[in-house]
């Protein structure tokens, strides 16, 4: 996959995390010299099951638009870790105790730490040139 296209991915899903509202939104951007099997790791909170679920489901959603689904899933009928698994980048959804309890940023320390922003500048779509106006046109058919 090209970086622009992960970099697109990984930021669809910080944008449902954040329609959702989730709190504490992480990136992780892993090491490539700490054997982990992926690129990225997005973190984030929610502060009930309900909301850690919905969490999860704006994150699937979102990437199936996209074309991408997770490769596995874990802990969403217990809603206290729900992790998504898009093989390039892993979406962790932690109830608040979950995510003491683990402290994945911790745990994870060689990995550089990101801001939601910091991939925010995937592509977008490119302005289409405004067509001439009539007036123009007429201009240029006398011509």
């Amino acid at each position: 996959m090209s970086t622009a296209a992960l970099k697109y991915q990984v930021t669809a899903a910080i944008r449902a995390c954040e329609e959702k509202k989730a709190e504490d939104i992480s990136v992780l951007r892993m090491d490539k010299n700490s054997g982990v099997f992926t690129d990225y790791f997005v973190i984030c909170s929610g502060g009930n099951p309900r909301q850690v679920q919905a969490i999860a489901d704006e994150v699937r959603d979102r990437l199936q638009v996209a074309g991408v689904d997770p490769t596995h899933t874990e802990g969403y009928q217990q809603a206290d870790w729900v992790l998504l698994d898009y093989v390039d980048f892993v979406v962790h959804i932690f109830s608040e105790k979950a995510r003491r309890f683990y402290d994945l940023e911790r745990l994870w320390k060689s990995a550089k730490r990101l801001e939601p922003g910091d991939l925010k500048s995937a592509p977008r779509a490119r302005k289409v040139a405004a067509k001439p106006s009539a007036a123009k046109k007429k201009k240029r058919v006398k011509a």
